[in-house]
């Protein structure tokens, strides 16, 4: 039995501690998704050791100390993601709103054939603007029926599992499909206009997860591409998709400082949407990032509809003349070096360079 603990122990400990290294190891980063649940595996241990055996000796107290701080480590990246800290993105207090809209977000599974089941969850939320992650030719067809809600639509159906398609009850003013790192692994941008006349521009992303024989050098690559994209668009951004990652990694808030982009879950909850199987093992693999000018209305976590995601759903209201109420981490130098670490590893070309979005900074447009 104490062999075991200090087995358990030391696997805890090392899944702790490896997080720390800077490296895009599919073996190393995979570990930033088990937080909670090293943290809890930690716990016990260090519970059930100090009943049994003590921590007397040197040995076991250098054991003991290594959990602890294998324990605040893990703590560390998660705790802004519960109501200890201040929520980061404001909530609206107009009373009637009249730039708001809503997204619903939803990687559906390609193997998953519950179409009815996802229509019913659509038709419940009715979103103005509607990601679908995942969907192949099958899934294209058998919610077709969306093109008579939706006028404005983007498909890039596909059967490698990194299908897309975006749907749009507001004019979309530009529309391009791109394969920014991968060929293969599609992203959109788009410019949408409000009723009101008002535009922002939506980026959307699904890159490759960590798994074996694939390290996280090309997901990093994307999400960093995709983040100065944002920061240098003239117009209010939003980014959502299955990134792939946990919103408390390094990589996330790495992304989030470079774009200068919310996140609506830090004050407020994990909002894990993956897996939907493995009530234990749930991580918060969807993700929602918008601009300061944005308020929050509310955000939830939608039904399962037979997907091993749940789908996320929020609704904000565009009030420009309020976003420096917002407090917006800013990159620091170390972290700003490492972005562009990651993205000349793959010599993915400067967003700046690009023609396509003008890069005049941000538009200030009245509410």
């Amino acid at each position: 039995m104490k062999i075991a603990l200090e087995l358990l122990g030391c696997i805890a400990i090392l899944a702790s501690l490896l997080t720390l290294v800077k490296s895009t190891y599919w073996w190393i980063r995979i570990l930033d998704f088990p937080r909670v649940q090293v943290v809890l595996l930690s716990t016990l241990i260090l519970g059930a050791y100090g009943w049994l055996y003590g921590f007397e000796l040197l040995t076991q107290k250098i054991f003991a100390g290594l959990l602890v701080l294998g324990i605040v480590n893990e703590l560390v990246h998660v705790y802004k993601f519960t109501p200890m800290v201040r929520v980061q993105a404001l909530r609206s207090k107009l009373k009637a709103p009249k730039n708001s809209f809503g997204i619903m977000i939803s990687n559906v599974r390609m193997s998953n054939t519950r179409y009815d089941r996802f229509l019913k969850v659509v038709h419940d939320n009715d979103p103005d603007l509607l990601l679908i992650n995942e969907p192949d030719h099958r899934w294209a067809n058998a919610i077709s029926e969306l093109d008579e809600r939706y006028p404005y639509c983007i498909k890039e159906p596909l059967e490698n599992t990194y299908g897309m398609m975006f749907y749009s009850k507001f004019k979309l003013t530009h529309t391009e499909v791109r394969y920014l790192v991968e060929d293969g692994i599609p992203s959109f941008y788009m410019l949408i206009e409000l009723p009101t006349g008002k535009k922002f521009d939506l980026f959307t992303v699904h890159p490759q997860p960590p798994h074996l024989n694939k390290d996280t050098d090309t997901r990093e690559a994307e999400l960093l591409t995709v983040a100065k994209m944002a920061k240098d668009s003239p117009y209010a951004s939003i980014v959502i998709g299955d990134l792939n990652d946990v919103a408390w990694s390094y990589t996330t808030n790495l992304f989030r400082k470079i774009s200068g982009l919310l996140d609506p879950r830090i004050g407020r909850g994990f909002f894990n949407t993956y897996n939907a199987f493995v009530p234990f093992f749930r991580y918060s693999l969807d993700h929602i990032f918008y601009d300061p000018a944005f308020r929050l209305i509310r955000i939830k976590r939608l039904p399962f509809f037979g997907s091993d995601h749940f789908p996320m759903f929020i609704r904000l209201n565009y009030e420009p003349l309020e976003a420096d109420e917002h407090h917006v981490p800013e990159p620091d130098e170390e972290e700003k070096e490492d972005a562009e670490e990651l993205l000349n590893k793959l010599d993915v070309n400067d967003p700046a360079d690009s023609n396509t979005i003008p890069l005049q900074g941000k538009t200030s447009e009245p509410a």
